[in-house]
């Protein structure tokens, strides 16, 4: 296993980003030019930030110099924004120089402003620099818990540029607890968003912190391709920064693989820049590799002066004493923050009593009429679509009937005129050779008359199922006639039908007759199919309140559990015709005691128009 400066690198990310944002055609000499001669603190104030991210790739200590003098320029515009800006710059400054504890100073107190503001991206990119700050002490349950916040505020503002950063630096954390799958996973869905995003910049992180993982799992060859394909991007990027923590990569990846001569000319490339930007971090890992790398090729004088300029760099970074005041800031942090609410929100309530009486009693005044008017306009458009809804059923149900008593008249009219008069004339034709034929043998003239005798019954059944699918009595006579010949016919000794009609003095309209006769014939073919009934009473009155039928026989009956199975003796085609009539049907049947069905159509335009 071999050390790698993991904290420095993912940083820069962020500062790429912001410097896309302020993107312009500007020099570092041009904007101290505007700085000195303007007189609009607006437009000095704008030069302050853009060359304070300028310099923060260049010099820190110039960075803190000129982000210090912004801060005063931003105090005088009361512009709470952009010195929260110019604050995580300092932050950043210092976080590279290796003084966390101001830099922990300037993240708390740039989160807090923009918090305040409202400033989710610019805050995101805050918490993701206090998460790095808690990583670096080894803090790792605290630094999740800060990528987590600033992945979730980038999530919601739909940012795939913030989301890929986070997944690079949270990925650094699994790195560290040894978690080398989970953190290869982050680096390449980074890899994956930068690719679609077209952020070379990000491509090039995304790689770097992939050949890291690979190197600290000895796989030498995949950590040098990943190195080698980031430092090309940076290369053409002309980012010298970036170029110089390739560099260090590739020297301490080099050293691990026991190949020193490259891991010394990389680590030596490295330090000419971390030594003129006084990046202490850097520097310190890059000694102590070269002191290790002198060490194992026997020259002891030169590890030893590298190790000791390693030690002198790490003391000044970091001690137990930078940890504790770090957590301070952020519990001072926090605890100012929920003070600050507090206080805000008692401000307003007093400042603003009346007028939020006011305006929640407009507002409810406002709502409940507006729920009124929606309701009442909800109401009648529902009224309206049930309406509609129930025109077209009836129409489309009207239509179905229609067609289908057009179809039963073009049945019935077919069968009389053309199977019925071809069934007549056989028989006519079959009487006249039987009686001129002199047939002598008795067998074939029994058989003759057998013919002629089946024949005859043919006739017969085709003019009665003529005569059943359109009666003539419905059409000439109207409904009670029709009812009444029906009866006559299938009144007999073992099934005696009796019929009541009472208030018919005008004829209904032909729909009304028809849906009224066929579920009457429905309900007679069912006495005769499955009642074993003796006895069959019907009854057909029309009053003030509409049409009233019964239908009752003695027979075997049925239970409720067969009421349910309706499709088997046509009670749903029963109902469903009846319902179109906005009639109701009633069934009481118990097995042995009979069935009675009572029908009932309110009064409606029933009458012939």
């Amino acid at each position: 296993m071999w050390p790698k400066p993991k904290t420095a690198l993912p940083t820069l990310l962020f500062v790429f980003l912001q410097l896309a944002v302020f993107a312009q055609d500007t020099t570092i000499d041009s904007l101290r030019a505007t700085i000195g001669k303007t007189t609009n603190d607006k437009v000095r104030l704008k030069a302050y930030m853009l060359l304070t991210g300028k310099l923060s790739l260049i010099s820190f200590n110039e960075t803190i110099k000129v982000g210090e003098e912004g801060l005063l320029v931003a105090s005088k515009l009361k512009d709470s924004v952009s010195y929260a800006e110019l604050t995580r710059y300092l932050g950043m400054a210092n976080y590279f120089k290796g003084d966390y504890e101001k830099s922990a100073s300037y993240y708390f107190l740039a989160a807090g402003i923009l918090e305040r503001r409202n400033k989710q991206k610019e805050l995101g990119y805050v918490i993701n620099d206090i998460a790095k700050l808690y990583r670096k002490t080894r803090d790792l349950k605290r630094a999740s818990v800060f990528y987590d916040r600033a992945y979730d505020l980038f999530r919601s503002l739909n940012d795939s540029s913030g989301m890929q950063m986070i997944m690079n630096e949270s990925g650094v954390v699994y790195e560290y607890q040894g978690n080398y799958d989970e953190a290869i996973r982050r680096y390449r869905a980074s890899l994956q968003m930068s690719t679609l995003l077209k952020d070379e910049a990000g491509r090039a992180w995304s790689l770097s912190f992939l050949a890291g993982v690979y190197g600290l799992q000895s796989k030498f060859t995949e950590a040098e391709d990943f190195n080698l394909q980031a430092l090309g991007i940076r290369q053409k990027l002309k980012d010298t920064f970036a170029i110089t923590l390739s560099y260090s990569d590739l020297g301490i990846m080099y050293g691990a693989w026991s190949k020193y001569e490259r891991a010394a000319y990389y680590l030596e490339e490295s330090n000419k820049v971390a030594e003129k930007m006084q990046y202490k971090e850097l520097l310190s890992n890059n000694y102590a590799e070269l002191s290790r790398i002198a060490n194992v090729n026997g020259d002891y004088k030169k590890a030893l002066d590298y190790y000791t300029w390693h030690t002198q760099l790490k003391d000044s970074l970091f001690t137990a004493q930078k940890t504790r005041q770090i957590e301070e800031l952020s519990t001072l942090y926090e605890t100012n923050k929920k003070e600050q609410q507090i206080q805000v929100q008692q401000f307003t309530i007093k400042k603003q009593n009346t007028q939020i009486f006011l305006i929640l009693c407009f507002v409810a005044f406002t709502a409940v009429i507006s729920f009124l008017l929606y309701n009442r306009y909800r109401w009648k458009q529902q009224v309206k679509l049930q309406t509609e809804i129930l025109k077209q059923q009836e129409l489309a149900a009207q239509s179905i009937l229609e067609a289908e008593e057009k179809e039963r008249t073009r049945i019935a009219k077919d069968l009389h005129d053309g199977v019925g008069q071809m069934m007549s004339a056989a028989r006519m034709n079959l009487s006249s050779f039987y009686n001129t034929a002199k047939i002598e043998d008795s067998d074939q003239s029994r058989s003759l008359v057998n013919i002629i005798q089946l024949v005859d019954d043919s006739c017969k059944e085709v003019r009665a199922v003529s005569h059943s699918m359109m009666p003539a009595a419905l059409l000439n006579k109207g409904l009670p006639d029709a009812v009444e010949e029906l009866t006559a016919k299938i009144s007999n000794k073992e099934l005696q039908v009796s019929f009541y009609s009472e208030g018919f003095t005008e004829r209904l309209n032909t729909t009304t007759e028809t849906i009224l006769f066929r579920v009457i014939q429905e309900c007679i073919n069912n006495c005769i199919k499955h009642a074993e009934a003796s006895t069959l009473d019907i009854s057909l009155i029309h009053d003030n309140d509409g049409i009233s039928v019964t239908i009752e026989d003695n027979g075997k009956g049925f239970s409720n559990d067969l009421q349910q199975k309706e499709d088997g003796m046509g009670l749903s085609n029963i109902r469903s015709r009846i319902q179109f009539l906005k009639g109701t049907v009633d069934i009481d049947s118990s097995l042995g005691n009979g069935t009675l069905v009572a029908i009932h159509v309110p009064t409606q335009q029933h009458a012939v128009k």
